[in-house]
């Protein structure tokens, strides 16, 4: 019965995983695609689900706690699904944002090139993804990988926020073109954190497998 429930579990923070893919995804798109109704399911429709279904992990991983108290392997994977929970919660907020910042930028007739978003919306989306498939498959070498892929962000990050800040300062007569410019580094930045947040939970699946804290640089 255990196990069973163990791998009901399982399967629903990976399923919850995937909502949340669907939300950065179609955040993204719906600012390169211009697409207001795609922005629009992302913070109305999905964030519901999403929310939803972070506080239905929950009850489920306290319920198995409760009723069969579970010891060393079960209970370290469902004190990871817990965080994880909160760390896909986070992750959803973020795309949430994104959507809402994409939703100003669509709407202003200037246009800003978005190639480097666009990067590093692709690096984050294949660490999230990563991290998920590490998860499943306990691999702990994929995990690893990820969390050394967190500069390869950073960088484009950084890029980004240093041109836009430029662009900013030589236009700052057009209100228009400083707030176009503070949504993209908000973009940015939102998509950075969902990268660090796939970062733990790569950290918590080596911990889990090998029982190693690399946390804090450990």
């Amino acid at each position: 019965m255990l196990d069973e429930r163990m791998k009901s579990l399982k399967k629903e923070i990976v399923n919850y995983a995937s909502l949340v893919e669907s939300m950065i995804e179609e955040s993204i798109a719906g600012l390169s695609k211009r697409d207001k109704a795609l922005l629009e399911s992302v913070m109305k429709e999905k964030e519901n689900k999403a929310n939803n279904l972070e506080m239905l992990i929950e009850e489920h991983c306290i319920e198995i706690i409760a009723q069969f108290e579970p010891r060393a392997k079960n209970l370290r994977l469902i004190l990871m699904i817990l965080k994880m929970n909160n760390d896909l919660e986070r992750m959803a907020d973020h795309a949430v944002n994104i959507a809402d910042s994409a939703s100003f930028l669509i709407k202003l007739k200037k246009e800003e090139s978005m190639e480097e978003i666009l990067n590093l919306s692709n690096e984050t989306k294949e660490m999230l993804k990563d991290s998920i498939d590490s998860f499943i498959d306990g691999d702990t070498k994929k995990a690893k990988k990820v969390c050394q892929r967190d500069d390869v962000v950073d960088k484009i990050r950084d890029k980004i926020i240093k041109t836009s800040v430029v662009n900013m300062c030589s236009d700052l007569d057009s209100l228009d073109s400083v707030d176009q410019r503070v949504h993209i580094m908000r973009i940015a930045k939102n998509l950075e954190r969902i990268a660090d947040l796939s970062t733990n939970i790569c950290e918590d699946t080596i911990y889990m497998v090998e029982g190693k804290d690399i946390k804090h640089g450990k």
